[in-house]
């Protein structure tokens, strides 16, 4: 495993990180995620990430019995938390959003479902409208003064909101944010590229990314259909399916068609190659691997050889099929 600095951090984070976002209390329960958790340990990952929202924090509550079952050493891994859309079934008002509140009360929902007396990372899971972000700001830096969280950050907030975030945090002297979580792939740019790419310098940002195989599309398995027993093909997943092959996204699958046909080519697995293209750029902090076979998470894990053994010609030829 190769560890990278988490933006201006001191945190060494390692270059391919485990959610669970999916399947965890969903696709798969506490003795295969065991197995994968200590599959993703033994091969040097150490940050391993969640959300309040994933499968209504049974994903948390999932991690945690597996984090304490294996007696990980507090020391030498990070979990993240997510907050805003609540763990809820149906949230009421006060149990999602960024109110001060609800930062609170998610934070200690967390603490107790994944076991931990801290959270290393806790993100802003997307924006809320309805929640200054300057009351956001404040209340996150209330918990790292608490202890009960190291590093807090954003996911899929635009530049002008995390940028915002951290002027408020400066002119107060507060904890401002460190790290954002994109979706990141081949198929999904612009956004850490060109939207981010003055805030790398100018504020130190971290990336911690997901997604790097576009949920599936990027290893070639719905290049004809979508099998049933897949991320895409599970019944109360049609939102997924929506969001990932909908009509505001034509043209992905076949994108997607010609990757795979050109991984064939050169007679390499699709999906590590993708999870390898992400890792080359500098400003990504660590990739998040999703798996639900720990087969699966090890053939995601040989991109680290990709990323550095295929040659520059090769990897301008992948970004020319996917453009």
């Amino acid at each position: 495993m190769r560890y990278r600095r988490l933006g201006s951090t001191g945190l060494q984070v390692s270059a391919l990180s485990f959610g669970a976002w999916i399947t965890f209390g969903k696709q798969i329960g506490r003795s295969g995620a065991r197995d994968l958790v200590a599959a993703a340990w033994d091969h040097g990952v150490n940050f391993f990430d969640n959300a309040e929202a994933y499968a209504n924090g049974e994903a948390e509550r999932v991690m945690g019995d597996v984090i304490a079952d294996l007696r990980l050493p507090r020391d030498g891994f990070a979990v993240s938390s997510k907050v805003m859309f609540g763990s809820a079934e149906d949230p009421r008002p006060m149990q999602k959003g960024l109110s001060r509140k609800h930062v609170r009360d998610a934070c200690e929902g967390a603490l107790k479902r994944l076991r931990v007396d801290y959270l290393d990372l806790y993100f802003c899971h997307r924006p809320d409208p309805d929640t200054s972000i300057e009351e956001t700001v404040w209340a996150m830096d209330t918990l790292i003064r608490q202890g009960k969280v190291l590093y807090w950050g954003t996911s899929e907030w635009s530049a002008a909101e995390i940028r915002e975030a951290a002027k408020i945090a400066k002119h107060h002297s507060l904890h401002g944010p460190s790290m954002e979580q994109p979706q990141y792939n081949l198929l999904h740019r612009e956004r850490v590229e060109l939207e981010y790419a003055p805030l790398y310098a100018e504020l130190g940002l971290g990336t911690t990314t997901w997604s790097p195989l576009g949920s599936g599309l990027l290893t070639g398995k719905y290049n004809e259909a979508i099998p049933d027993d897949a991320r895409l093909g599970l019944e109360d997943h049609g939102w997924l399916q929506r969001m990932v092959l909908g009509d505001s996204q034509a043209g992905r699958l076949q994108r997607a068609r010609k990757f795979s046909a050109l991984a064939a080519e050169l007679g390499l697995p699709p999906a590590p190659l993708a999870i390898a293209w992400c890792l080359r750029n500098p400003h990504v902090s660590t990739v998040i691997l999703g798996a639900s076979r720990v087969e699966q998470l090890l053939q995601n894990l040989q991109a680290l050889t990709l990323a550095d053994t295929v040659e520059d010609a090769v990897w301008r030829r992948v970004e020319a099929a996917t453009s």
